[in-house]
C-alpha cells in the first residue's frame, strides 16, 4: 500500500462502529483514529465498514491449492485468494500426512515468509504469519478426515524432528492430549512459544483438563473431532467451555456446527475467547464435485458439504467473510463482535496482537472494507 493515506468510513474498533471517521496511516502503520470532519480523505469508503483484516489460523486449501501441495507457488495463490475473503493474514495448515511431505510444506511455509514483497506476479497477497500443523499426533478414534495411514504416536523424538524442520514457523500445534508422553511434549511445545491445541481427540473430561491446566490454551474446531458434552461426560468440550482462559476455533458453516450451538458458544464463550476458522480445503472457491483430494484421500463437494467416501466431513468450503456474515446475520452478533472473532482474537492466540488484529493507533493497517452485507469490496494491506 502507499506510505501516507488518509481512509473514511464507518470504522470497526474493539468497543463498536465509529460512524463516518477516518484512520490517518503512514508507512503502513495507523497513526490517529478521528473524525472524517477533522481531515480530507485520500480513499473515501463513505457508507461502507472498514474493518481490520481477517486472521485464519486454521486453513489447508483454497481455489484448488494446499499447504501440503509443498510449492512456494501454492502458498502464494493461496495468499492471493484469501485476500479476496477480507482475510489479510494466515497459517497455512497441515494436514496428517508423512514427515517427507510435512516437511516439504514447511519448508514451502518458510519460503513464503521469507518473501519480502507483498506482491507477486499474480497480485498482492496476504501475510504468511507461519504455521499450523494439524496432525500427525492425533487419536486415531478422533481422526475425522485425517488420514490414519500417517498417524504417529507422541514420542519425543518424532515430535522434535518436526519441530527441528519447523523452527521458527510452527505457531500451533493441534495434539491429542491422551497420547503417552503429552505432559512431556506440552512443556516442550510452549518452551519453544508454540500454541498448543487440544484436537482430534477421544480425551475425557479430566485428561482435557488437565492438559489445559498445563498449557494447551486453545481448542481445534471445537465440537468436531472430539468428545462432546454430556451430562455424565463432560469431555473436552466440556473442559473448554468451562476454562475462561482457553480459546475456541469455531468453523461457523452451520454445517460442522448447529446454528443453535454456535449462539450457544458465543454465550458461554463471547467474542474474546472464539476465534473463527474456515479449516478451508482447495475445493473452497471452486465447483462443487468429486475431483478433490485432502491428505491423499478423495473428497466431493455437494451442496456446500465436503465428505471423504464414507461420509465423513473433510475440512469445509468456508470463507471467512460468510463466517463473519453467519455470526452476525444468523446469530445475532454485534458486527464488531463477529469481526474480533475473525481478527483480534485470532492474532492475541498465536502472540501477535501488539501488531495486528485490532483498529487502533500504532498497529499495522491491514484493513478490510465491506459492504452492508459484510461482502469485502476492497483490501488494504501493511508493509510489515
Amino acid at each position: 500500500m502507499d506510505n501516507d493515506k488518509i481512509v473514511r468510513g464507518n470504522l470497526v474498533l474493539p468497543d463498536g462502529i465509529m460512524q463516518d471517521g477516518c484512520l490517518v496511516i503512514k508507512n503502513g502503520v495507523i497513526r490517529d483514529i478521528t473524525d472524517a470532519r477533522n481531515v480530507s480523505p485520500t480513499e473515501d469508503y463513505t457508507g461502507h465498514f472498514i474493518a481490520p483484516g481477517f486472521i485464519d489460523l486454521h486453513i489447508h486449501g483454497i481455489h484448488g491449492l494446499d499447504t501440503m501441495d509443498g510449492s512456494l507457488e501454492s502458498i502464494q495463490g493461496m495468499a492471493r485468494s484469501v485476500l479476496r475473503h477480507g482475510v489479510t493474514s494466515f497459517l497455512p495448515t497441515t494436514v496428517t500426512e508423512s514427515i517427507e511431505n510435512t516437511t516439504r510444506a514447511i519448508e514451502a511455509v518458510r519460503q513464503a515468509m521469507q518473501s519480502s514483497s507483498l506482491e507477486s506476479d499474480g497480485g498482492k497477497m496476504a501475510h504468511v504469519l507461519g504455521l499450523h500443523l494439524e496432525g500427525p499426533f492425533i487419536s486415531r478414534q478422533a481422526k475425522g478426515a485425517q488420514n490414519e495411514a500417517f498417524i504417529l504416536p507422541l514420542e519425543d523424538e518424532l515430535v522434535r524432528s518436526v519441530l527441528d524442520a519447523g523452527k521458527d514457523i510452527v505457531r500451533i500445534i493441534t495434539i491429542a492430549p491422551e497420547l503417552a508422553g503429552a505432559g512431556e511434549v506440552i512443556e516442550l511445545l510452549k518452551s519453544r512459544g508454540i500454541a498448543v491445541s487440544v484436537g482430534h481427540t477421544a480425551a475425557e473430561y479430566e485428561v482435557a483438563d488437565a492438559a489445559m491446566e498445563a498449557g494447551c490454551k486453545r481448542v481445534t474446531h471445537c465440537f468436531n473431532a472430539m468428545t462432546g458434552l454430556h451430562h455424565r461426560k463432560p469431555g473436552v468440550v466440556g473442559a473448554a467451555l468451562l476454562r475462561d482462559d482457553v480459546m475456541t476455533e469455531l468453523i461457523a458453516d452451520g454445517i460442522h456446527v448447529h446454528p443453535a450451538v454456535m449462539k450457544l458458544l458465543y454465550k458461554i464463550k463471547g467474542q474474546r475467547r472464539i476465534m473463527l476458522v474456515t479449516d478451508a480445503i482447495a475445493a473452497a472457491d471452486m465447483p462443487e464435485g468429486n475431483n478433490y483430494v485432502l491428505g491423499g484421500q478423495s473428497v466431493s463437494v455437494k451442496d456446500g458439504k465436503a465428505t471423504l467416501a464414507d461420509g465423513t466431513i473433510a475440512g469445509s468450503v468456508l470463507t471467512m467473510d460468510v463466517a463473519v456474515q453467519n455470526m452476525v446475520f444468523v446469530c445475532g452478533v454485534p458486527i464488531h463482535e463477529a469481526v474480533a472473532m475473525a481478527s483480534s482474537s485470532p492474532a492475541e492466540s498465536i502472540g501477535v496482537r501488539e501488531r495486528k488484529g485490532a483498529i487502533e493507533v500504532g498497529l499495522d493497517a491491514d484493513l478490510v472494507v465491506l459492504d452492508s452485507g459484510l461482502r469485502p469490496v476492497a483490501t488494504l494491506l501493511s508493509n510489515r
